[in-house]
């Protein structure tokens, strides 16, 4: 069963939390993360992407960009940006894009449980990946942003959740630049911390739904200081990762969308012809964009031209909970026995768009660098789990979420 517990957050000064809330490290690189951050000192970027503040001949994992990241946060600390609530809390964090809310609990799981599979995962870690948040977190001796989990909804823990969200006010409420509302509150009433924790410890597991390389370095980090604290007690703040846990029935799956720069060789007929073997092909109307409606139907632009591909029966397999997948069955139908894209992970003629940037991005990158696109279904929150509970891993790209977590909302310092 899993363990949820409440921890004391360092927090922005309501007054300053719009302007310290910052999009997470890795959805932008450098130049765009200075450009984002620039005349505005309080940004919690300074910490999360602290290379801005060196100079641009200074990688981006030198030594010297985590020690400033720490400086920094020291620096937003002292001077009030930033508070350490005195004692541990539950923090409700909500999030409304486009009219529609998620919300989760901010708490404190643990490293334990990912080690025993209690934190369940769906994808591969990438080594250099891990380093830099390793590095991130132990020289900071904080997670700076939380990771982003789900679990199977639980009425009594959304009826918690709802009655406090209407009977006490949010200490932020602030809309951020891409007009997404965040509003937080703090759960400090010790009976319903006591009870939030004991519900969280009938939930049999939890899922990764984003943030696969903080969860492992966090747990990396916790695992060297046991090592360098052998009588630890296992209550230690570094046993534990932050952590948003969202109930599955109020998140939003978008589609994660294929760019692919050429035809290996084939020209547009012969291209067609192949597809027509494992796919029902329409050509669609000029100037109509194809969003797939349904599992198994994806969206072709090519010569700009839309078409509707529907699978053909016998390409699924619905007793498999990989190859059922829209981007299992594209992988093995399409882009690797007709384009040749024998690992979309490391083949540099792919590349992937979330579907928050709609479907004109993808004709957008045919025009300018790409020579065919492919619109898919979003990938069920329920093949997630099933993957997950099975042990196996997803293809890469299967998912994107949205809205993204706010970073600079709370921070966990991992020393007592």
């Amino acid at each position: 069963m899993a363990v949820v517990k409440p921890f004391a957050a360092v927090r922005p000064k309501p007054e300053k939390v719009k302007e310290v809330s910052a999009l997470p490290y890795d959805v932008m690189n450098r130049e765009e993360a200075a450009e984002m951050a620039k005349d505005k000192p309080d940004s919690f970027l300074h910490v999360s992407r602290s290379e801005i503040d060196l100079e641009d001949h200074i990688s981006s994992y030198d030594p010297k960009v985590y020690q400033k990241a720490r400086e920094n946060l020291m620096d937003m600390m002292g001077r009030g940006v930033l508070i350490k609530d005195r004692e541990p809390k539950y923090y409700i964090y909500r999030q409304i894009m486009e009219g529609r809310a998620q919300t989760g609990i901010v708490a404190r799981a643990s490293i334990d449980d990912y080690i025993n599979d209690v934190i369940k995962k769906h994808e591969h870690t990438r080594p250099e990946k891990e380093k830099d948040r390793i590095n991130h977190f132990d020289v900071t001796n904080a997670n700076t942003e939380p990771v982003f989990f789900a679990y199977r909804s639980q009425d009594q823990i959304n009826e918690i959740i709802e009655e406090w969200t209407d009977k006490n006010d949010a200490a932020y409420d602030f809309v951020s630049d891409d007009q997404i509302r965040h509003q937080l509150w703090v759960v400090d009433r010790k009976g319903v911390v006591e009870t939030l924790e004991k519900l969280f410890a009938k939930i049999p597991n939890l899922y990764i739904a984003d943030g696969h390389h903080r969860t492992a370095s966090a747990t990396k980090v916790g695992l060297s200081r046991r090592e360098d604290k052998p009588d630890y007690r296992g209550d230690e703040p570094f046993n534990y990762m932050m952590a948003v846990i969202f109930p599955h029935d109020e998140l939003l799956i978008m589609d994660y969308n294929r760019v692919v720069k050429d035809l290996n060789g084939h020209s547009p007929k012969e291209f067609m012809e192949r597809i027509e073997e494992n796919f029902a092909v329409e050509e669609l109307d000029p100037g109509k964009a194809y969003k797939p409606e349904k599992l198994h139907q994806f969206g072709m632009y090519l010569e700009d031209t839309w078409y509707k591909l529907q699978a053909k029966e016998g390409v699924v397999d619905d007793n498999d909970p990989i190859k059922r997948l829209d981007v299992s069955i594209l992988q093995g139908n399409l882009l690797k026995p007709i384009l040749g894209i024998e690992n979309p992970r490391t083949d540099n003629r792919i590349d992937f768009v979330g579907g928050i940037r709609g479907l004109k991005e993808l004709e957008k990158r045919v025009k300018k660098d790409m020579k065919v696109a492919f619109s898919m279904y979003p990938t069920p929150i329920e093949d997630l789990f099933a993957i997950s509970d099975a042990g196996e891993v997803m293809p890469p790209k299967s998912t994107w979420f949205e809205p993204k977590l706010r970073s600079g909302l709370f921070v966990y310092l991992l020393d007592e």
